[in-house]
């Protein structure tokens, strides 16, 4: 292939390419840098039949201990392409781009829509995916345009927000078409004019302490600063940080779900907590749901424990394997859904199971 960057290697261990640090090697591993690259790659696993998965920045991921017996592709296109229009400001990333660094450089240029989103590991490519949210933003409310190569048609293609299919933590890139697309670019419109967000409670309570008009850096600097003190920011030497971050995502029950949730809960004198969440149904909190049932915060099952500053996060606390992240896991959802009546779904990306 291309040049030394682009070769194909073999059997290259996929843990250290992860944030949770655990999982066997790729059979052969491809790092693209082009289009180009991302062509040859495809012809290349093609030429063998081998499976193809793409890896981004390898925080929302769980590799199996026996690995992946395929190409891993690794996404290393970077840049930014900026255009202009009387009220917004149109940023198209390489996927491979560093999702805060690609955040920072937003809002240093005070341009607004994903400032919320600060802190969030892993790369622009996998952004669209997952549909990625924090403290009241989403994504797909910016996402103008994602330029994808198109494995079934074996060609280029730019697909508009609406051909995303977004949902919540879900979009067609992880649902009916998952595994179809290789994302190259993403395409963000934002605004120089909008008012920092500020919709999620703990947000609002770490400006009540403070005078001024919130800014988009001091809104950046706020959800950084809670995103370490619930250690969900990737920092060295932290080994709650060891972490894929949410392991599982908030539940939306309907609303008969959610009365037999609200009974339980009052037999045993405890509030649930809830939002609103797509038109008749309720979004309700899964940490409370794993504290609830009886995991504390430090929680340790070998190597593998949740996290001392978050509920939701599973951590390797070191010399883990896939198997003991996944029993940490079953013991939760079983637990869970004994307790509470309510499956939890993971939110990671499980490779090679």
């Amino acid at each position: 292939m291309g040049s030394d960057l682009t070769r194909v290697r073999e059997n290259v261990g996929l843990a250290p390419l992860t944030t949770l640090g655990v999982g066997g090697s790729a059979r052969f591993f491809v790092r693209a840098e082009s289009v180009g690259d991302v062509e040859e790659a495809v012809a290349f696993a093609r030429r063998r039949t081998l499976p193809l998965f793409v890896l981004g920045g390898g925080s929302n991921l769980l590799v199996s201990d026996r690995g992946w017996d395929g190409l891993v592709l690794r996404i290393g296109i970077s840049g930014i392409q900026q255009r202009r229009e009387p009220s917004r400001t149109f940023l198209s990333a390489g996927a491979g781009m560093d999702w805060d660094e690609f955040v920072e450089y937003c809002v240093a240029k005070n341009l607004g829509g994903i400032e919320c989103l600060s802190g969030i590991p892993g790369s622009v490519g996998g952004t669209p995916v997952q549909n990625v949210g924090a403290y009241g933003q989403e994504v797909s409310e910016t996402i103008a345009a994602v330029l994808s190569f198109d494995l079934e048609e074996n060609r280029i293609r730019e697909l508009t927000a609406e051909e995303c299919g977004f949902s919540y933590r879900g979009s067609i890139f992880n649902t009916s078409q998952g595994g179809r697309y290789v994302i190259l670019r993403v395409t963000y419109r934002l605004s120089s004019d909008m008012k920092p967000s500020l919709g999620y409670a703990d947000l609002q309570k770490y400006f009540s302490r403070r005078d001024g008009t919130p800014t988009l850096a001091g809104v950046r600097e706020a959800v950084l600063a809670i995103r370490a003190g619930k250690g969900m920011l990737i920092t060295a030497g932290d080994p709650d940080s060891r972490s894929a971050g949410s392991f599982f995502k908030n539940p939306v029950l309907s609303e008969a779900q959610h009365s037999e949730l609200v009974r339980r809960a009052a037999e045993r004198g405890l509030e649930v907590p809830s939002y609103p969440a797509l038109s008749q149904q309720r979004k309700v909190s899964a940490a409370w749901l794993v504290e609830n049932s009886g995991f504390r915060k430090g929680y340790v099952r070998g190597k593998a424990g949740i996290s001392s500053k978050h509920a939701l996060a599973i951590v390797n606390l070191g010399g883990a394997t896939a198997a003991d992240i996944v029993a940490l896991k079953d013991e939760i959802q079983a637990r869970v859904e004994l307790e509470w009546g309510v499956r939890l779904e993971p939110e990671p990306v499980f490779l090679g199971f």
